[in-house]
């Protein structure tokens, strides 16, 4: 098999820009008031809107 060039695999990075690797996973705790258990709250979201999601559920 033949070897590929780093800039090759450059271009292919850029390329599946859009693919997935875009979004992050945020983890969040929650406190039930009735019996003070925290339980955690997984959400999958861009990484351009983390900044707007934390000030949102604070």
């Amino acid at each position: 098999m033949a070897k590929v060039s780093k800039n090759a695999r450059v271009a292919q990075r850029a390329a599946n820009a859009g693919s997935g690797r875009d979004f992050v996973k945020v983890i969040t705790s929650v406190k039930n008031p009735e019996t003070g258990k925290y339980s955690y709250k997984e959400v999958m979201i861009h990484k351009d809107k983390v900044k707007e999601y934390m000030a949102a559920n604070k």
